[in-house]
C-alpha cells in the first residue's frame, strides 16, 4: 500500500494550495480517507476526513470554511484544497486511509487509520 502526498510548498499568508494524495495497492473507493497535520513540537491533529460510501466530509473547526476535502475514486486520489492560509497552518500534512468503516462514517482519530503517507510540508509565511 502506498499513499503519496504532493502539492505542498511555501506560500504567503492569504494564499492557496491544493494537496493531492495518490493511492496504490489499496481498494481506494472502499476506504474512508483523511488529512492530518503535525506542526513542530505539536501532536498530529485531524484536519479533514471523507467517507468511502457517499463522500460525506468533515473538517476540523480550525480549517472549516477555508479547507475542502474531496476525492476522485476513478483516479485513486484524495485532495485538500486550502484557501486563506495563515502561518498557523504551517505543518507537515499527511493523508491516511481507513478500511472497514461503516458507511457514512468519518474517522477522526489517528488509531482509526490503517495506512499513512510520508507527508508533505506546507509553510505559510506572514
Amino acid at each position: 500500500v502506498q499513499l503519496i502526498e504532493s502539492g505542498g510548498g511555501l506560500v504567503q499568508a492569504g494564499g492557496s494550495l491544493r494537496l493531492s494524495c495518490g493511492a496504490s495497492g489499496v481498494a481506494f473507493s472502499r476506504n474512508a480517507m483523511g488529512w492530518f497535520r503535525q506542526a513542530p513540537g505539536k501532536e498530529r491533529e485531524f484536519v479533514a476526513g471523507i467517507s468511502w460510501s457517499d463522500d460525506i466530509a468533515r473538517h476540523s473547526d480550525s480549517v472549516k470554511g477555508r479547507f475542502t476535502i474531496s476525492r476522485d475514486n476513478a483516479a485513486n486520489t484524495l485532495y485538500l484544497q486550502m484557501n486563506s492560509l495563515t502561518p498557523a497552518d504551517t505543518a507537515v500534512y499527511y493523508c491516511a486511509a481507513s478500511y472497514g468503516m461503516l458507511a457514512g462514517s468519518i474517522p477522526t482519530r489517528i488509531y482509526e487509520y490503517d495506512y499513512w503517507g510520508q507527508g508533505t510540508q506546507v509553510t505559510v509565511s506572514s
